[in-house]
């Protein structure tokens, strides 16, 4: 089964803008970061744009986040490029005949309702800051690969 990394990817692209911001930000640099095509780091870009999370003028390789990262939350970028889609998929392939099959759904259906408001509840407090510093506590005194 494949699962979505667009979060993640989006991420990693907005705090690689943030970081290196006097390097090549074109889609072309930021894809060989993520190890994608130019064009899926495009079209995560123009999802930020929609979001208002990002600008950026076409032909001109200088995106910039809109906001500080202490304002940019998780819950956020998670909305900007993946809308409400939800974190836990119920299995609607299930035996309609099943008594089982049919109403384990609709018993998982209330906890993966949950566990969402959990999940959300918690991104809305981790913002981009976050994520860049413990890159930077992760980092230390490494060298960077742009440096």
């Amino acid at each position: 089964m494949k699962y979505s990394t667009r979060l993640s990817d989006t991420i990693h692209m907005m705090a690689f803008i943030y970081i290196n911001p006097k390097n090549d930000l074109s889609s072309n640099a930021i894809a060989v970061s993520i190890h994608t095509n130019p064009s899926y780091v495009r079209q995560l870009m123009m999802a930020l744009r929609k979001a208002n999370l990002l600008s950026s003028v076409h032909g001109h390789a200088k995106p910039e986040l809109t906001k500080s990262p202490k304002e940019i939350t998780l819950l956020e970028v998670y909305h900007a490029v993946e809308g409400n889609k939800p974190l836990l998929h119920l299995d609607t392939n299930t035996n309609p005949e099943c008594n089982v099959g049919v109403n384990i759904q609709f018993t998982l259906q209330e906890y993966y309702k949950e566990v969402q408001e959990a999940a959300e509840c918690k991104m809305q407090k981790i913002t981009l800051d976050d994520i860049i510093q413990g890159f930077y506590n992760k980092v230390g005194d490494q060298k960077l690969i742009w440096d």
